[in-house]
């Protein structure tokens, strides 16, 4: 029990064990901006992590640069601008609304609409009875007809 007690502590403990106690700034409310910020930032090694969660070098990197930004008065909308024009878009959680990035937003709403549409029209013509194209005709019927008595 004492065991998974420990297990369990550990492992909601692991993002605090990314950020080093050297790179923690010495003012709390300059800390609290660096991992507000370091939650919308991904570590471009792990890519599922954010680079306060992320033990690898280029995480550390991330979080003292961005910490050096918020020391030298950046808001926290400038400290953002400045790790993504060094680093790349790449490291946001939530790629910018902006450019070329329209396709990844609007993506799922047009694919959805499309699979509506195209559900709608399918399920249209089915209650409405239209033939299938292969239907046979008159004709054709009756010469099934002779052929399976046959």
């Amino acid at each position: 029990m004492r065991f998974l007690l420990l297990c369990l502590s550990l492992l909601v403990a692991t993002p605090a064990l990314a950020v080093q106690p050297d790179e923690m700034l010495s003012d709390p409310a300059l800390e609290a901006r660096a991992r507000e910020i370091s939650q919308v930032l991904r570590c471009p090694v792990c890519q599922g992590e954010t680079i306060d969660e992320s033990n690898a070098p280029i995480s550390r990197d991330l979080r003292l640069y961005l910490r050096e930004r918020l020391v030298a008065g950046d808001s926290d909308t400038e400290a953002l601008d400045a790790v993504v024009d060094r680093f790349g878009e790449y490291v946001l959680f939530e790629p910018r609304a902006r450019g070329i990035n329209w396709v990844l937003y609007l993506a799922g709403p047009v694919m959805a609409l499309l699979a509506l549409l195209v559900a709608w029209r399918f399920i249209g013509s089915r209650r409405r009875g239209e033939p299938d194209e292969e239907a046979l005709d008159p004709e054709e019927s009756a010469r099934l007809d002779r052929l399976m008595r046959d």
